[in-house]
C-alpha cells in the first residue's frame, strides 16, 4: 500500500471480550501497523473524551451507557467517523425490522420469507402461514437466547414457545444458503452448508419441533432431501451487488453480512433471511487487508459512514 500517512490513523474499539478475541488478532494488528492503521482498545467506562485522540470509533456494545458515552464524543466531534451509529445498528437487533430493510428495495427477483410477530403465545390456531415454520427469537442481540432456533413441523410444535418471536415460513433452498460480507467497497459471497430440504410426504411424519442444534441429524434420519452443495451455482454477482449497495444505502451501514437463499420452487428468487452487524469476518480470505483498507476509507470519508 502506498501513499501512506507520515502519522498512522488512531482507531479506537470497543468490543465485547468475545468479539475482540475473535477479531483483535496478531494478523490483523500487525498488518494494520504496517499500514498506517494502529487499533487501540477503548475503555467503554470511561467517557471517551478523556481517551484517545481517534480518527475514527469501531464498536459493537449496546448498553444504554455506551451509546450516551458514543452520543457526547459524537456532539465534541462530528467529524470523527463511528462505526456505526447505534440507530443503523438497532434496526438488525430486530428480526421483523431488519428484513423489511430489504422488502423496501424492491430488487427484481428478491424478497424475504413470509414471516409474522408473535407477541402472545394464545391463540396461534389460525396462523396464515405454511408449515414447516422457522422459530426465532424477536430480538437478534447476539445473546445465547437470541441463537436459539427451532423449526416447528406442525399447531403442536407451537407449544411452548417463548413470546416476543417471529414465525417464519421455511422455504427449501436445496440445502445452500449463500452468505455476503461486506465492508465498505469490498464484497465477498461464499457459499455454506444449510437445513436440508423438506418435502412434503416426509413433513407427514414429522412431529412438533425441534432445535436447529438437532435438525444436522434430519437428513441422516430420513427427514430432510439430499443437499448437491458442490454443484450448487453462486447468485448471479450483479444481483448481490445490488443487494450489497442497496442495503448499504437503506441500513446506512458498511460493515455487515447478511444470508441469501435460492427459492425451491423458483430458482430465479433469492430470500434473505438475515442481517448481521460487524460479524466474524477472521476466517474471510484476506481478512487483514480488506479490514484495513475499511478503516482506511472510512477516515478518509470515501465510505458513508451514516449519521453520528
Amino acid at each position: 500500500m502506498s501513499n501512506l500517512s507520515s502519522k498512522p490513523y488512531q482507531i479506537g474499539y470497543a468490543l465485547t471480550p468475545k468479539k475482540e478475541q475473535t477479531f483483535i488478532v496478531p494478523s490483523l494488528l500487525s498488518y494494520a501497523s504496517q499500514n498506517g492503521v494502529v487499533l487501540t482498545k477503548i475503555d467503554p467506562t470511561k467517557p471517551l473524551i478523556q481517551q484517545g485522540p481517534f480518527d475514527c470509533i469501531l464498536h459493537k456494545l449496546y448498553d444504554s451507557d455506551w451509546k450516551q458515552n458514543l452520543q457526547d464524543f459524537a456532539s465534541r466531534n462530528p467529524n470523527i467517523p463511528i462505526i456505526a451509529s447505534p440507530e443503523s445498528i438497532d434496526i438488525l437487533r430486530n428480526r421483523i425490522s431488519m428484513l423489511e430493510t430489504v422488502s423496501k428495495l424492491k430488487i427484481n427477483n428478491t424478497g424475504v420469507p413470509k414471516q409474522i410477530t408473535i407477541t402472545e403465545v394464545t391463540g396461534l390456531e389460525n396462523l396464515k402461514l405454511n408449515f414447516p415454520l422457522i422459530a426465532k427469537p424477536l430480538d437478534a442481540d447476539g445473546s445465547e437466547t437470541s441463537h436459539k432456533l427451532h423449526l416447528i413441523f406442525d399447531k403442536d410444535g407451537l407449544n411452548n414457545l417463548t413470546a416476543p418471536l417471529v414465525l417464519q415460513e421455511f422455504v427449501n433452498h436445496g440445502g445452500v444458503v449463500f452468505k455476503v460480507y461486506v465492508a465498505g467497497k469490498y464484497f465477498r459471497c461464499v457459499k455454506r452448508k444449510s437445513l436440508p430440504d423438506i418435502s412434503e410426504e416426509k413433513l407427514v411424519n414429522l412431529k412438533g419441533s425441534l432445535p436447529f442444534s438437532q435438525v444436522s441429524n434430519l437428513a441422516a434420519a430420513g427427514g430432510g432431501e439430499g443437499c448437491k452443495f458442490e454443484k450448487t451455482e453462486m447468485p448471479p454477482e450483479s444481483l448481490v451487488k445490488e443487494l450489497v449497495e442497496g442495503l448499504k444505502e437503506e441500513l446506512r451501514l458498511n460493515l455487515f453480512n447478511f444470508d441469501v437463499i435460492r427459492d425451491g420452487k423458483n430458482k430465479e428468487n433469492y430470500l434473505v433471511i438475515d442481517i448481521n452487524y460487524f460479524p466474524g469476518y477472521a476466517k474471510m480470505p484476506d481478512f487483514e487487508s480488506v479490514i484495513t483498507d475499511f478503516l482506511r476509507d472510512a477516515v478518509h470519508k470515501d465510505i458513508n459512514c451514516g449519521d453520528n
